[in-house]
């Protein structure tokens, strides 16, 4: 089976880029983030069309997540559900293929002066209480999305630049790692060794022409499906064009289990 995250930085926006690539690539299980749409506004109706089930979580302008599967979409959560939840629609959850998929939109954290950062470590740590809350490493469970931090300097194409910023920040990467100590491997870190490959390039100048990019978009995997991971790749063509979104897919294979 092949499963993706993309960030879609607004799915009216990226409609017909992301129907075109659903129609080429056909991802049996696809999580999206940054929808920013509320749930009545979500294009359902042609994604269906393509033989997909959704669930979204959506709210209007910001945020908001989705899981598309060509198999039933079963045991649908919204949110950590830990009586700490705010406005933001930033994870949904869902089992389909026989695989429990938690879909994320880490928040950004704008800058480490900014209230937003220290909001954005205690969101990881929500996220890390929820995993141990509501699932178990010994079963095959995903956890795909927009991390919004680059694990390492492996992922980032200039580590001197980036020194001190948001995204490469120690605290968000030992933040991001304690997720990780959960029982989860970083997929395409785990096929494609030390490669610098990016999946995020900023809009201004010409970041994506020059490869000046992050790798902030992750599929996590528990062994049961590690086991079962053929190849990780990026799809860096779909960042190509007029009006892309500024994120690339990220694609893993499994076998069959």
């Amino acid at each position: 089976m092949k499963l993706a995250t993309w960030n879609i930085n607004s799915i009216r926006a990226r409609e017909e880029r992301l129907l075109t690539w659903l129609g080429q690539e056909r991802p049996d299980v696809v999580c999206l983030q940054e929808t920013k749409v509320e749930d009545s506004g979500f294009p359902l109706a042609p994604i269906k069309k393509l033989g997909y089930e959704v669930a979204t979580f959506g709210q209007r302008s910001y945020n908001g997540v989705a899981i598309a599967s060509t198999q039933s979409l079963v045991d649908v959560s919204r949110g950590f559900g830990d009586g700490a939840d705010d406005e933001d629609a930033r994870v949904i959850a869902a089992t389909t293929h026989g695989i429990r998929v938690v879909c994320v939109y880490v928040p950004n954290g704008q800058e480490l002066t900014s209230d937003r950062y220290p909001y954005k470590l205690a969101w990881f740590k929500r996220l890390r209480a929820y995993l141990d809350r509501t699932a178990a490493a010994d079963q095959p469970l995903a956890v795909c999305g927009d991390m919004n931090v680059a694990p390492d300097d492996r992922d980032v194409w200039s580590p001197e630049k980036w020194q001190g910023l948001i995204h490469t920040s120690a605290p968000e990467r030992e933040a991001l790692a304690e997720v990780a100590g959960f029982g989860l491997t970083d997929a395409f870190r785990h096929h494609n060794g030390d490669r610098k490959v990016y999946s995020w390039w900023d809009y201004r100048g010409v970041a994506f022409f020059k490869d000046q990019g992050l790798r902030i978009d992750i599929i996590f995997l528990t062994q049961p499906l590690v086991a079962r991971c053929t190849a990780c790749t990026i799809d860096r063509t779909a960042r190509k064009g007029q009006d892309a979104s500024d994120h690339a897919p990220v694609i893993a294979l499994l076998t069959d289990a």
